[in-house]
């Protein structure tokens, strides 16, 4: 008897264009930031299919735009991820490559199941972004960061 599939490896396991195209809507949304990265100063660079942005007016979006005391590190919006610095990049890579799996798994659904049960643990008393179930699994998986963002 073999055991089942999960999810996750269920929509891994699609064709990766299609992968691509389920996870589109959530990468347009990172794509935005290509031009913030380019005008200034910012840099990209293309790993393991993933496009990474960091630098200018990227690494000031995610230092004074995100809801994390002093900012956040990097942040992955389907196959962009936005770093304050190479460094950082490298340091949360492996981290940020499971959020890429989660949009993978999501599609169009992850920024608002991600929104949405930031809002409902933040509700129940918890930390909105250390307890969000999708940090958690990051954190979990991830092997070699520690701590938020």
């Amino acid at each position: 008897m073999t055991p089942r599939r999960s999810k996750l490896t269920r929509v891994m396991s699609l064709p990766r264009p299609l992968v691509y195209l389920w996870t589109l809507p959530t990468t347009i949304v990172g794509l935005l930031f290509v031009p913030l990265a380019l005008v200034s100063g910012g840099g990209m660079q293309l790993v393991d299919g993933v496009l990474e942005l960091h630098g200018g007016l990227v690494a000031a979006f995610l230092r004074y735009c995100t809801p994390l005391r002093g900012g956040a590190s990097a942040m992955t919006l389907g196959h962009v991820v936005l770093g304050r610095n190479k460094e950082l990049l490298d340091f949360t890579r492996n981290h940020e490559r499971v959020h890429v799996r989660q949009a993978e798994r999501w599609g169009p659904l992850f920024i608002p199941a991600y929104l949405f049960l930031s809002v409902l643990v933040y509700c129940r008393g918890g930390h909105a972004y250390e307890d969000n179930p999708f940090e958690r699994e990051a954190y979990a998986l991830d092997g070699d960061s520690d701590g938020p963002g």
